[in-house]
């Protein structure tokens, strides 16, 4: 492809008779190539720019940069741009055909809530017999073929590749989660959503943003760059779901589960084996629990009939829906006791999922909290995760996450700073995640509940930097035999 054509739509002026043929983009100068095009982007442990150089002596044929290099490779075109990882999103998208304009994609983004209600929306899809395409945190699909996954949202390049891989499948519709990481680098940039959800906002990913204000700007942008023939369903339910709407081109609509809104459900019974739903005043049963869950259910609903499909085959669809891999995934002991695998590594997931096992054991039995708070992020949420945790569970089991390059123990005292005397009397700190799971099943009897919360679907747990398997579903099941 021509270099003129992979940068349409970014008004860079050059000759035509310095066009040249590209045979691939990247960003990595380790992957260049004769006829590479180099993106030289700044990340954040690196700066691309630092590796111009080297991608020119590897044979790129040209570079796309926000400042030129005071040494210029004879024979390179040298192209420069405001924001480089603008452009990148903007290349990538014309490197492989521009696959979101191809599908209906519908980008889902929030603090907690993107990966059920993407992945709801891509089983949905499939049941209602199209095929589809999911890019998600636990795994990404073509169609009904896994792809691993990385990243919450991936790179540019990544995310174009795998939407053409789409369309050449034959997906007519598209889902992905949207982080907040991939706003603010571009990640984004060059595709067209069909429709954007907001789940909600709450702490999270400070150790990026620095404050809420800039973690709430990177969310709204996703909003702001909605084409006004895309749809924008928010939850009316958070207080930030109508600063979302400011703004947006995109047609504004609301879901929830407390107040007035397009799409509005009520709970009408719970139990650890589903919930009975009023939604938009129709009546449905569905395998999922939780007021969380339901809220997250309700953006499903609302973003398949906002993509054209008849609410009574959506119904259907959604009466048969199981949870998500490693969200609210609940595993039965012979001896009486439930053990519930979740995601929750916020304060704010952590409370809801606690309230949701609260609400249905209703004081019957105990409920003993398994949790830890990952290495090299936000250190502010660690003594608000032990709070929680405590204020809602009978015991509480803090333990390690995902140390990382951390010391595990001083994860633990930033999380046992957050409690008091009394409530750290009801506490036990367990460093070994294997051992602090084996023991809440060994201290727990008929009618409790066991929450383990952090890790979710995760296989690994990262240990001073080192990666070791480890699954809190098996770890759960081997106590269950």
């Amino acid at each position: 492809m021509l270099l003129s054509q992979l940068t349409d739509n970014l008004q860079i002026p050059f000759s035509a008779t310095a066009d040249v043929e590209i045979t691939d983009v990247t960003f990595d100068s380790r992957t260049v190539r004769h006829g590479s095009l180099f993106v030289a982007v700044r990340g954040t442990q690196s700066d691309g720019h630092q590796y111009i150089v080297s991608a020119t002596e590897q044979g790129a044929a040209a570079v796309v940069c926000e400042y030129l290099p005071k040494e210029q490779k004879e024979g390179v075109i040298y192209l420069q741009v405001k924001e480089s990882s603008h452009a990148l999103g903007i290349i990538a998208a014309n490197f492989y055909g521009n696959p979101s304009q191809q599908l209906k994609l519908v980008g889902v983004t929030g603090t907690n809530g993107k990966t059920t209600i993407a992945t709801q929306l891509y089983k949905l899809f499939l049941s209602l017999g199209h095929r589809a395409g999911l890019l998600s945190t636990v795994c990404n699909y073509i169609d009904r073929s896994p792809v691993d996954a990385t990243h919450t949202t991936p790179d540019a390049l990544t995310i174009n590749r795998l939407l053409a891989d789409m369309v050449k499948a034959g997906c007519q519709y598209a889902f992905m989660e949207v982080s907040s990481h991939a706003v603010v680098q571009g990640r984004i940039d060059g595709l067209l959503f069909a429709g954007g959800i907001f789940t909600n906002l709450t702490r999270d990913h400070l150790d990026y943003h620095g404050t809420m204000a800039h973690y709430l700007k990177a969310k709204k942008r996703f909003f702001d760059i909605l084409p006004a023939s895309a749809f924008a369903l928010v939850n009316y339910d958070d207080p930030n779901g109508s600063v979302m709407l400011q703004n947006s081109k995109a047609t504004p609509k609301t879901y929830s589960i407390r107040t007035l809104a397009d799409f509005k459900t009520k709970i009408i019974e719970s139990s650890f084996e589903g919930t009975v739903l009023h939604i938009n005043n129709q009546e449905i049963t569905v395998p999922i629990v939780g007021k969380f869950n339901v809220s997250n259910l309700t953006a499903v609903y609302g973003a398949a009939v906002l993509l054209g499909k008849e609410a009574e085959e959506v119904f259907v669809a959604l009466s048969t829906l199981k949870e998500v891999p490693g969200r609210f995934e609940i595993f039965r002991a012979p001896s009486g006791y439930t053990a519930i695998v979740d995601y929750a590594h916020t304060p704010d997931a952590l409370t809801n999922v606690i309230t949701a096992i609260n609400d249905i054991r209703a004081n019957q039995g105990q409920l003993i909290t398994v949790v830890g708070c990952g290495g090299n992020r936000d250190r502010g949420k660690r003594p608000l995760m032990a709070k929680e945790a405590v204020r809602g569970s009978n015991r509480v089991i803090l333990t390690s996450d995902n140390p990382r390059d951390e010391n595990p123990q001083a994860i633990l005292d930033d999380m046992l700073a957050g409690l008091d005397v009394v409530e750290q009397r009801k506490t036990l700190v367990i460093g070994d995640r294997r051992e602090a799971i084996r023991t809440a099943c060994a201290l727990s009897q008929m009618n409790d509940v066991i929450l383990i919360a952090g890790k979710g679907h995760e296989t690994y747990q990262i240990v001073r930097g080192v990666k070791h398997h480890f699954d809190d579903r098996e770890e759960v099941k081997k106590c269950l035999t």
